[in-house]
């Protein structure tokens, strides 16, 4: 079977003369956790739309595990297991009705998806639950059911749109450690989410989208080397009435008693020489880096 679970060439979905995906493309490998960034209107709905079959698109080529999604739509869509940003269940169906009949689409014999319908509403802890209409759910409750029922055919890749938007933080957290423990196992997982922090808890591999286009594409770790910038904060026991000129040579501020770098933390060593050499007594350090959420934000406001 191809390594690669999605990939997508040119891909371009216009609405109403507007371009909501301008050409975009790229590959996911088979067992990645790849994070699909970018404020609303990005595009990211609209992407995970053209992939699923949801809605069709103006141009482009989208395969999953080699299968095209128009061609070969049920194969490709089969490999799938969407989580979706907003609840769209049949309110007259119980919790357990939901998981079975979605099932029951693929195929799967009856017997097998009450089995894997028990099992998931165990794992989610929404068993007691199992006979309740979807207005007596929470919207946490919601939520967990949203993610079992994508995994009911038990999908080789789950797309999740904004997985934990609304969820309180004790849930936020339980699923991120079932979603690392999942993608653990093999799962591939492709996830657009507004929580920058959770991208970078969670994800390998993160795209920046950005107005239908991809600003950024990279290794999360890479993409944070090349972005990331530091800031040296070195409280002073006197505020400075003159800057030394080994100290000029460097990108700073002054702040109070504060002298603030806007260098490497690998030159740690390096300034606090330079301060040292000029008898500077030195009352405290702080190291501060970039996180995503700064390398994002900064790159959709020049974006």
């Amino acid at each position: 079977m191809n390594n690669i679970a999605i990939s997508i060439k040119n891909l371009v979905k216009n609405y109403d003369g507007t371009e909501a995906v301008n050409n975009i493309s790229f590959d996911i490998k088979q067992g990645e956790f790849f994070g699909f960034l970018g404020p609303n209107g990005a595009g990211k709905t609209s992407t995970i739309n053209a992939i699923t079959g949801i809605a069709n698109f103006n141009s482009g080529k989208i395969e999953v595990f080699g299968s095209d999604v128009v061609k070969d739509y049920r194969k490709a869509r089969s490999y799938i297991g969407l989580s979706p940003q907003e609840f769209n269940f049949d309110p007259f169906l119980n919790v357990q009705q939901i998981l079975v009949y979605q099932c029951g689409y693929y195929g799967i014999p009856k017997a097998i998806c009450t089995k894997r319908a028990k099992e998931l509403m165990k794992l989610f802890g929404i068993y007691e639950k199992r006979n309740a209409s979807i207005r007596a759910l929470s919207g946490g409750l919601k939520r967990r059911l949203t993610i079992a029922r994508a995994l009911i055919h038990k999908p080789k890749i789950l797309i999740l749109d904004e997985p934990t938007a609304g969820v309180d933080v004790e849930l936020r957290h339980y699923l991120w450690d079932f979603l690392k423990k999942l993608n653990k196992e093999g799962t591939t997982i492709f996830l657009t989410t507004h929580y920058i922090e959770e991208a970078e808890k969670l994800c390998d591999r993160v795209c920046i989208l950005h107005k239908g286009k991809i600003l950024e594409i990279d290794d999360k770790k890479k993409l944070m080397k090349r972005f990331a910038k530091s800031q040296i904060a070195i409280e002073l026991k006197d505020k400075l009435k003159t800057i030394p000129k080994n100290i000029k040579k460097y990108n700073y501020k002054i702040d109070g008693n504060n002298l603030i770098f806007f260098e490497d933390k690998t030159k740690i060593n390096e300034i606090l020489n330079s301060i040292k050499k000029n008898e500077i007594e030195i009352v405290d350090i702080n190291i501060e880096s970039s996180s995503l959420e700064d390398i994002f934000i900064n790159m959709v406001k020049n974006g």
